[in-house]
């Protein structure tokens, strides 16, 4: 069953409509040159106003090891997700945790460093790669790829991913799970609704009942 993930939430409402749609689980960026960053205190906030089943994600980049624990154990996130040059051995220091690697694909041999995690990461986010953006790009990469990357583990599928393509996306990868973030906002950080409410529509066939996997924690162990 596909799983899904909304990314680059700033605002109560709109994670509440994306669980109330059938989320699997919430990202909050704790990134401070994103467009879409939250700070530790409003995640909070947000979080504690979601269903249970659903997993609040906290998305670091390059962030201090003590900086990650104390958002994690403020805000109650049940998986962290790793961007820039973090070690297997910084992620392992947070191994209760669900963890997701980040890689952003370009070609054949940006696939080469999920070896490196393979036993650690719980799942690979693969996002297209672009100089100067670490997410939020709006443009697709090369699926093949991912299908590439499925033989090292769990595949959540993102990058430029919206209503228009991700019945496409789906089809052609088999992702374990979709992480959908500038394809469904009407600016930066601000959900567009409508686009939510497209996005659940054109997956739910690849979903149990269209409904959120409650029973299991996003991603599984």
């Amino acid at each position: 069953m596909l799983r899904v993930k909304i990314c680059g939430l700033t605002r109560a409402e709109d994670a509440q409509l994306a669980c109330e749609l059938g989320a699997d689980a919430v990202g909050f960026i704790f990134y401070s040159q994103s467009p879409r960053s939250i700070s530790m205190q409003a995640a909070a906030a947000i979080a504690e106003q979601l269903p249970a089943h659903v997993t609040r994600v906290g998305v670091f980049v390059d962030s201090p090891i003590e900086v990650i624990e104390a958002h994690r154990r403020a805000i109650g996130l049940q998986a962290l997700q790793f961007h820039g040059e973090y070690s297997a051995h910084e992620m392992a220091q947070f191994y209760s945790s669900r963890l997701i690697k980040v890689a952003r694909l370009r070609d054949q041999s940006s696939l080469e460093n999920l070896a490196s995690f393979q036993n650690l990461a719980h799942a690979f986010l693969l996002d297209t790669y672009e100089k100067d953006k670490l997410g939020g790009t709006g443009k697709t990469f090369d699926w093949q790829l991912a299908i590439a990357a499925k033989q090292y583990g769990r595949i959540i599928l993102a990058g430029g991913l919206n209503p228009l393509n991700v019945q496409e996306a789906v089809l052609l990868v088999q992702p374990y799970a979709i992480d959908v973030n500038s394809g469904v906002e009407a600016a930066p950080g601000i959900k567009d609704q409508h686009k939510l409410r497209q996005l659940f529509e054109q997956v739910k066939e690849f979903r149990r009942d269209g409904q959120s996997a409650n029973a299991t924690v996003f991603p599984v162990a």
